[in-house]
């Protein structure tokens, strides 16, 4: 996701979270039961809800909380195109791994705040809230974000010590601005896109200009035309207030080194936000990336690094995606 240099003039934000999953409606796949749940939340003295799409292998006890990008909702998480390779939820359902795929505030089935209101620290908070009401349930809680779903998954980690693990991928504290720049530059006001228009946002939500998702996403990867579609035909919203958020976690105000839990870092090889000269990260290898970026974690966070080769921002979608879903579940299986 690209990054604004605007900083935001202060929003006051009152938000308190509820506790309990309200349903809406393999260790096979096949037998994986999924549901739709809400999380009750107030933003601004307002009552709202943070969606999720839980979906439990039998005898499953570890579950990761999965928290989409900007401009990406939960649909990142579960690929409907040759979703065999793509889909992150099916990969860990299949190795026995629950899953709670969420759309971040003013995104996707969750509620529309002000957008001033819709900040990481917000939806950190409102994650907070899933994961207490997961608790009961399960033994351990991993959270996985994307881009600035990893903003969130941080904020949440350090503000709250309640997960026993974090997955970080599509971000780096290393930003390349030259590369990331051009990304910023192909947002626009929601309010003016011919798709997601009719949801009647204000202006500080935005989303991609139509097709430019795949230099902004996916180059230099190699990306099947139906692949692109399902991109294009789910893609959602971010807020000014998010990438701002992001900048600072991420460059100014390093969280990532107060979170005490194992800690997976997955970039891809080719992601010109976040990766190579001249300011970004050295993704050229997993050990590479490591020695990159291991100085912004604790050593209590026994960093673990993995690269997707040649591919950009939106991992999921590339042809090495199930190494990297390989990958996460043997790092989660061993964190204890």
């Amino acid at each position: 996701m690209g990054w604004s240099r605007f900083r935001r003039l202060g929003a006051v934000l009152v938000l308190a979270a509820g506790v309990g999953l309200v349903p809406v409606t393999s260790a096979a796949a096949a037998q994986t039961a999924c549901e739709d749940v809400q999380v009750p939340v107030t933003v601004g003295l307002v009552e709202h809800s943070m969606y999720g799409r839980l979906c439990v292998p039998p005898g499953a006890r570890t579950v990761q909380v999965l928290v989409p990008g900007g401009t990406y909702s939960s649909a990142y998480w579960d690929i409907g195109y040759a979703p065999e390779t793509r889909s992150y939820r099916q990969a860990l359902n299949r190795a026995g791994i629950a899953t709670i795929a969420v759309d971040r505030l003013g995104s996707g089935r969750s509620s529309k705040a002000l957008s001033a209101l819709v900040t990481v620290s917000a939806n950190a908070t409102a994650v907070h809230a899933v994961i207490q009401s997961l608790r009961p349930r399960f033994d351990r809680v991993v959270l996985v974000g994307h881009s600035i779903g990893s903003a969130v998954a941080t904020m949440e980690a350090v503000s709250y010590r309640d997960v026993d693990g974090v997955v970080i991928t599509g971000l780096s504290h290393q930003i390349n601005l030259p590369g990331a720049v051009p990304v910023f530059a192909s947002l626009g006001p929601t309010l003016l896109d011919p798709v997601l228009k009719d949801r009647g946002l204000n202006l500080g939500y935005l989303t991609t200009i139509p097709g430019t998702r795949y230099a902004s996403f996916h180059t230099p990867g190699a990306t099947e035309p139906g692949a692109l579609a399902f991109d294009e035909a789910t893609k959602d919203v971010v807020t000014l207030t998010e990438t701002v958020d992001t900048v600072l976690i991420g460059s100014l105000i390093p969280l990532s080194r107060q979170i005490t839990v194992p800690v997976m870092l997955v970039m891809g090889g080719g992601d010109g936000n976040f990766c190579g000269p001249p300011l970004g990260a050295d993704c050229s290898s997993n050990e590479a990336l490591r020695l990159s970026e291991g100085r912004f974690y604790a050593p209590e966070a026994r960093l673990r690094t993995h690269v997707v080769p040649g591919y950009g921002h939106s991992l999921n979608f590339s042809a090495n995606a199930p190494d990297f879903h390989r990958a996460v579940v043997e790092w989660t299986n061993g964190i204890g």
